[in-house]
């Protein structure tokens, strides 16, 4: 599961979220006093280690987390700058909304937000079978030799 590079200078625009707002779904910085409801939605549909990055993103004023809301419930988030400076992820998306541009648009926003910040590159983390979606989107290129890299300190790494 390797690292990726992506040259935040070149960035595609981040055109998606007009349609996104026409369905309802905003893409918004989550707040401290969303932490609870994100941190649920993290756990519910991905998984623990996603939910302490996810908490670890909230609790940095400003928050390091996008959510994409509908109707007042999450139905995404993506972070940035939590695993390590420069970093971006984890991100997920409800199965329910993905195919609608949804993750794009938060991977976009967060992407933007790191270049507005002053970073070159970002480097999105540990990408397994997302790589696809990083090269279709953000012309992100694999990283050789990256893994576990930045990962092989965490408890459940091999050796």
């Amino acid at each position: 599961m390797p690292d990726m590079l992506v040259k935040l200078y070149d960035l595609p625009r981040n055109d998606y979220e007009p349609a996104l707002n026409a369905q309802g779904i905003a893409i918004k910085r989550a707040m401290a006093a969303d932490t609870n409801r994100v941190l649920e939605f993290v756990r519910q549909h991905f998984h623990d280690g996603w939910a302490n990055e996810c908490a670890c993103a909230l609790a940095s004023t400003p928050a390091r987390c996008y959510i994409a809301v509908q109707g007042r419930k999450v139905v995404g988030f993506a972070c940035y700058d939590v695993a390590a400076l420069n970093f971006f992820g984890p991100i997920g998306v409800d199965e329910s909304m993905r195919g609608k541009k949804v993750g794009a648009a938060l991977l976009r926003r967060c992407l933007h937000t790191m270049k507005e910040m002053g970073y070159g590159y970002a480097i999105i983390g540990w990408v397994g079978d997302a790589q696809p979606f990083y090269e279709k989107e953000v012309s992100a290129q694999v990283i050789a030799g990256s893994f576990p890299g930045q990962y092989a300190n965490m408890i459940d790494a091999q050796g």
